[in-house]
Order: C-alpha cells, then structure tokens, then sequence
C-alpha cells in the first residue's frame, strides 16, 4: 500500500526528489511510533523509487570570487555587505539568518545559536518568527574571528542607529541583520540586492541559496568531512549532505590526488 502511494507521487508529475521527501518525512514519524510501541514493522522500510534523479550541479560562487562579490557588495550597501558575507561564514538559510537576535550571539564563546526562521510573508510582528526547517537545522555553529569582528562593529553601528532614530527603531525585534530602523529585511529587498550585486561583480546569476552551498564548498576545500558538514548545515541526514556535494568530493579527492602524484614523482627522482 505505502509503495503504492511513494509510486502515486512520481506519477502524477511530482519529482523523484519530493516523493524521496515526503518519504523521509513519513519515515521518520513512523519509525518514532515503532519506538513508542505504537507500531509493530515500519511500512516505510524496503521502499523503492521509480524514474531516475536530475543531475543538476550545486550552484556557488567560486573561492577566487568571493572577495570581488563581497567589495561590490559593499560598495552596494553595507547592510546587504553584512548579510550576505554571514551567510557566506555560516552557511545559513536566508531565513535563519534573518531571523538571528543579538541574544543569539554569543561573542565570549564565540558561537551562533540558531533557533527560528522568519517568515517573509507574515502579516504581522506575532506571526513573524517560526520553528527551523527539521528539528536538526536547530544548532549551535562556531564563528571564525573575521566574523565575530564584523558583527561587533555592526552592533555598534546598529546602536549608532537606535540612538538616531529613538522611537521609529524597531527596538523589539532585536534583529541583527535589519533595515536600518531594525525593521527585517523583506525577500524581495534581498533578492534584487543579490542580482545587482552579482552583476557589478561579473558574476552569473545565482539564487541566494547558493550562498550556502559556498560555505559548504568552502569547508569541503579546507579538508572538512561530511559529518561536520552536515552538522553545520543542519541537513537531516549525512545521506543528504553527501548526495548534494558528492561531485565536489570527487572533484577535491581529484585535485588531491594530483598534487600527490606530483609530490611523489618529485620523491622519486630524489
């Protein structure tokens, strides 16, 4: 019957990529009420999907590339410059990221702490902020000194802001990353910032999300495994890490190699 229902999925048009969703999902939950007792057997295990996956490549922005992104980013305004590098050091979702309080920083210890994601779409303040995307993408990351320098001078900055506009300031949002009255950034303000600035850097077009692709694809490049990565990125599973950066690795595992065997033929003729 469940295989049944995973093969409705694929047939009426949908991807093999939502019906492996869904079924994650649906396994998940059912696998929690097996532990409870209220289920004998998972219906979910054995399951098998049809069509075939689309190979489409992760799309980032090259290591080489990112100091021209960032200064045109800047030039183009400092709070976008701001939320576009911390996604670049994070590998935050946009709406983690704004969704991000000053009480979620922890500037001693270092660390973000990443607990809600805002809703771009909210009709109002008390609708605004809501669970992360899986109970993993709830998660502590540590931040290099590069950042924990920056986001020091933004409070600063952000306080310069308060003390000019007292009553307009949206005091009690507490975002880090705002307008400058602290009101939150709205998606589309972010969208167009992104294309624009991607252009005045010789850049192709990207989508936002591939921010967080560039972080991972940075920490890949620095010899991070998958199980950090994962943990960084609050995947659900590694399975999903390693599935979405497995051409990287390979890649990487390449260039490795290459530099091996150049090493070890320079031994050799020692």
């Amino acid at each position: 019957m469940y295989q049944k229902f995973i093969n409705s999925i694929i047939e009426n048009g949908y991807s093999r990529r939502t019906a492996e969703l869904v079924h994650s999902t649906l396994h998940n939950c059912l696998k929690k009420a097996c532990l409870l007792g209220k289920l004998e057997k998972n219906p979910c295990v054995g399951v098998e999907f049809k069509g075939s996956k689309k190979k489409e490549g992760i799309k980032f922005i090259e290591s080489s590339d990112i100091p021209h992104f960032l200064q045109a980013a800047h030039q183009y305004g400092y709070t976008y410059w701001m939320f576009f590098k911390l996604l670049i050091e994070t590998g935050m979702r946009k709406g983690e990221a704004a969704a991000l309080k000053w009480t979620d920083i922890d500037f001693k210890k270092k660390t973000i702490s990443i607990n809600e994601t805002l809703d771009f779409t909210a009709k109002n303040k008390s609708e605004l902020f809501g669970d992360t995307k899986t109970f993993r993408s709830t998660r502590v990351i540590s931040m290099s000194q590069s950042l924990t320098n920056d986001l020091r001078y933004h409070m600063n900055w952000q306080n310069q802001n308060k003390l000019a506009l007292k009553d307009a300031y949206h005091h009690d949002l507490n975002l880090v990353l705002c307008r400058e009255d602290g009101n939150f950034m709205p998606k589309s303000s972010l969208f167009n910032a992104f294309s624009r600035i991607l252009k005045r850097a010789g850049l192709p077009s990207l989508p936002i999300h591939s921010l967080r692709h560039t972080h991972a694809v940075i920490l890949l490049e620095s010899g991070a495994d998958m199980k950090y990565v994962q943990e960084r990125l609050g995947h659900g599973s590694i399975q999903i890490t390693s599935d979405v950066y497995a051409h990287i690795s390979k890649k990487l595992e390449a260039d490795n190699m290459q530099k091996y065997e150049e090493s070890i033929q320079n031994i050799f003729r020692l």
